[in-house]
């Protein structure tokens, strides 16, 4: 089962930028359909973005405009470029990896993933 670490949370004021990576271990990465999650105190976790093995990205509504999500191959990466940070994007933020494609529709449903990595925290100050 592939192994997933995420790095680069941290904290910033409103209007700040992050850059999110999250490293894959033990498994074919490219076959990997890959997501970002997040999740804040008290609240359900929720998709932010999601990324098929051909690049394809989908985002929740949320951050349309503001976050990017990228693969690396070559490096087993996988990436999430967040601009214009708002409080409300302050949580946990999770990569999960599926083996199997989920409907694209749905590709931001946690249950569609099986491999999740530890989280990093972002804190937004306004």
């Amino acid at each position: 089962q592939v192994r997933l670490v995420e790095s680069g949370g941290g904290s910033v004021q409103s209007g700040g930028s992050l850059r999110l990576s999250c490293g894959a271990y033990g498994d074919t990465y490219s076959n990997l359909y890959m997501a970002w999650f997040r999740q804040a105190p008290g609240k359900a976790r929720e998709g932010v973005a999601c990324i098929d093995t051909d690049g394809r990205t989908r985002y929740a509504d949320s951050v349309k405009g503001r976050f990017t999500i990228s693969r690396d191959n070559t490096q087993n990466t996988l990436y999430l470029q967040m601009n214009s940070l708002e409080p409300e994007d302050m949580g946990m933020y999770y990569c999960a990896a599926s083996h199997f494609r989920p409907p694209p529709e749905w590709c931001l449903l946690s249950a569609y993933y099986g491999s999740w990595g530890q989280g990093t925290q972002v804190t937004v100050s306004s």
